[in-house]
């Protein structure tokens, strides 16, 4: 392929925590991230990801880390948390009032422009369609999704 090799890998170190959501930067760390960094870190030790001593010893380097980065090297070899309860709905809120305003802007420019032809059916069609798939995606069952993913 043109000499390059295509990596499957993604280092989630370069943009997103592999288990939590913090950005890996070099910002200084809050006490909260190190708590959440912490918390994850309990949930796949839980799961029997990690064993106690390995536990310590993240727990203790997530207290002394000062930026972000740091707090990212303790959490790249494990998986990505879970999206949080409501955040699927929360988003489809957000898809939806997204539509509604711009269909509403764009009946407004047919009326202002003299409501001849009825032309904004065509995306109030099309985006709702849209519409419709996204909300039909949340009433399935969670683990149904997650098998989909």
């Amino acid at each position: 392929m043109c000499g390059r090799r295509h990596h499957h890998h993604h280092d989630y170190r370069s943009d997103v925590m592999a288990a939590t959501r913090i950005k890996a930067d070099d910002v200084r760390a809050s006490d909260a991230e190190r708590e959440e960094v912490i918390a994850a870190l309990r949930t796949h030790a839980g799961d029997g990801r990690l064993d106690v001593e390995e536990l310590d010893q993240r727990i203790e380097a997530a207290y002394s880390a000062k930026t972000r980065r740091e707090l990212v090297a303790l959490t790249s070899d494990l998986p990505r948390a879970p999206r949080a309860p409501g955040d699927e709905h929360r988003e489809f809120v957000e898809h939806l009032r997204f539509y509604l305003s711009v269909m509403a802007v764009l009946v407004v420019t047919w009326a202002l422009t003299g409501m001849g032809y009825f032309w904004p059916i065509w995306p109030i069609v099309g985006w709702g369609l849209a519409i419709v798939s996204h909300a039909n995606v949340l009433r399935r069952p969670a683990a149904r999704r997650r098998a989909h993913a």
